[in-house]
């Protein structure tokens, strides 16, 4: 089950990079139609767009998975780092709903994928200690 964990903490992390390039791309490939004359309007998307509204869904269902695959498992703290991970993903929901009205708010939803991935590779991290009664969960 370690491994179990371990696997699906770094497949959270490394899908919040591919989450990063993808808003990347979708900034730089609305730059670049607006530039060639699109209309970008309220029907207007693109394929990094796309793909990081899918992958965000995806995370969040993953991290959920990863919660209960911490209580099947002795990773020291996992529980806390799994449920820690599942808090700021459902943060992470709300200030993507939020920042449309408040676009401001976006600067929150990057940092906040930011600590999301942290913790996610501790949480990886973590599944490679031994377990002491110090480090265990109680």
């Amino acid at each position: 089950m370690r491994t179990a964990y371990r696997v699906l903490a770094l497949a959270i992390a490394i899908a919040v990079v591919l989450q990063i390039a993808s808003i990347a791309l979708a900034g730089f490939t609305v730059a670049k139609d607006a530039g060639d004359g699109a209309v970008i309007g309220a029907d207007y998307s693109n394929l990094g767009q796309s793909y990081h509204s899918i992958a965000g869904t995806a995370i969040g269902l993953v991290a959920l998975i990863l919660l209960i695959v911490s209580f099947l498992t002795d990773v020291p703290r996992g529980r806390s780092l799994a449920g820690i991970v599942v808090g700021l993903v459902a943060v992470q929901f709300v200030l993507a709903v939020v920042s449309f009205g408040i676009p401001a708010l976006g600067l929150l939803h990057g940092i906040n994928g930011l600590a999301i991935a942290g913790v996610a590779g501790a949480a990886a991290r973590r599944s490679t200690e031994a377990v002491t009664p110090s480090t265990a969960d109680v």
